[in-house]
């Protein structure tokens, strides 16, 4: 909000404006409201292995984050750019993997890696597209200065909170947005559900069918599984909803079994199909990938995107951009160091008090270590396990996240911040809505932003240029 030199930036002139003219006393009730509209609406989350209530109300903070048109505009190309790479990668590595053949990537980064998935050798998804649906973490460290923190290419989550945020706003001050020429996000699931159903299979012969495939309550996101299903007029289904029927994939129903032509699953690829897979799951669907296979149904985001996500191959990824788009990269990456290479390792254990350490397939701020605010005890447990599996992490500098404004007790308090905008790949348009999930750490100094952490989220306003 307020530049390095003091100066109020350009975007929030308008809120500034408005905000300095409210009643601290009135804004305070205006808080605890949104807190109670998210309690009665059930905008929740689940925290695993927490012996106490697992589900908890995702904190919400009233005062939102403000980009200017202009500056979207730089960002947006950039993640398009990013975007078309990663498909173009995934369609690489399951075919002629040429970009191993040019020595751009080791061999072994690909074949030894968890996430790749064999199955999807010589498969070429309903479009050809993999990343139906792609979340691109940044982070701002300076004016102008965007890096990008990490890529969701398998099941990005958070749109349903990105989408309750701008409602509740819309709600608790309208009068807001008649002052602020704020660019709208509300028709998010009218493009998600367009977009996935111009990506049906070859089997489909009508309208597509789409539907919404959930692990069920217990899960961490169901309440943004249900969210979008009903948002889409879509159904929301369980494995044990669906079965393989004349080499179609159907949902019962009351009417009976009906064809599903494109399904948005958000199930994790061991779970998928117990006759491919975990042959223990029961939150799959027996059969899944055969019929994926022949044709027959359309899987949201594709089998064995997870390698996209893995966070040694994000390390790759400005060789990736310029290998399959013939372009230097808009967004530059965070510098990273493999700790699988001895010379990066030995670094990485000389200097742990000073980075971030990630595990390559961890999320939800699970599993990582950040050096400066670490004890000497969490130093020395971390240590024993790089030394036991380098090949499980990676490090990064300790960022100087940028900050933005939340309403505290005080008024207006910095607290750092990142960003995931969230993508649409269909296959002949990429539509990036113009915003994303602002999560917020809401702890004085912390630079944890994810809600299973402590952190909160608030809306992003992207103006009309």
């Amino acid at each position: 909000m307020w530049g390095t030199d003091g100066q109020l930036c350009p975007p929030y002139r308008g809120f500034y404006d408005w905000f300095d003219g409210e009643d601290l006393t009135r804004l305070r009730k205006k808080q605890r409201d949104a807190d109670d509209l998210f309690r009665l609406t059930g905008i929740t989350f689940n925290v695993y292995g927490k012996a106490e209530a697992e589900e908890r109300l995702i904190p919400f903070d009233i005062i939102p984050r403000i980009i200017s048109g202009g500056e979207w505009h730089r960002l947006s190309r950039g993640i398009e750019q990013r975007v078309r790479a990663i498909n173009a990668f995934l369609h690489d590595i399951y075919h002629n993997q040429e970009i191993i053949r040019a020595g751009r990537i080791p061999e072994e980064m690909i074949s030894r890696n968890a996430a790749f998935l064999p199955h999807m050798i010589g498969v070429k998804p309903p479009g050809g597209v993999y990343t139906h649906i792609v979340g691109i973490d940044l982070v701002r460290t300076g004016p102008g200065e965007f890096f990008v923190l990490e890529d969701n290419a398998r099941t990005p989550s958070g749109v349903s909170y990105m989408l309750e945020n701008r409602e509740t706003m819309l709600q608790m001050f309208p009068e807001l947005f008649s002052r602020n020429r704020v660019q709208p996000v509300q028709n998010y699931p009218t493009d998600l559900r367009r977009s996935l159903a111009a990506s049906a299979p070859p089997a489909c012969t009508g309208t597509p069918v789409v539907a919404v495939l959930t692990p069920g309550i217990y899960n961490s996101a169901y309440f943004e599984h249900a969210f979008l299903a009903d948002k889409m007029g879509v159904e929301l289904v369980e494995g044990n909803d669906l079965r393989v029927v004349d080499g179609r994939i159907a949902m019962r129903t009351t009417r009976g079994y009906t064809p599903i032509d494109v399904l948005y699953r958000r199930v994790d690829d061991d779970f998928l199909d117990p006759l491919n897979f975990n042959p223990e799951s029961s939150l799959g669907v027996p059969g899944i990938m055969d019929v994926y296979r022949a044709g027959g149904i359309t899987i949201a985001n594709a089998p064995g995107t997870g390698i996209a996500d893995d966070k040694a191959i994000y390390s790759y990824m400005p060789e990736i951009v310029e290998f399959y788009t013939g372009e230097r990269p808009l967004l530059p990456n965070v510098e990273t160091w493999r700790c699988s290479e001895p010379e990066s390792l030995a670094y990485v254990l000389d200097n742990l008090h000073e980075l971030v350490v990630k595990e390559v397939h961890g999320s939800g701020g699970y599993g990582m270590l950040i050096g400066p605010t670490a004890t000497k005890k969490d130093i020395a447990a971390f240590r024993r396990k790089l030394i036991a599996r380098p090949s499980n992490y990676i490090a990064q500098p300790t960022l100087s996240l940028s900050t933005v404004p939340v309403f505290s007790r005080a008024g207006l308090s910095p607290r750092h911040v990142d960003l995931r905008p969230f993508v649409l790949v269909g296959p002949d348009k990429i539509h990036v809505t113009p915003g994303g999930l602002t999560r917020v750490a809401l702890k004085k100094g912390s630079l944890v932003v994810n809600s299973s952490q402590g952190g909160g989220t608030k809306d992003t306003w992207v103006l009309e240029d």
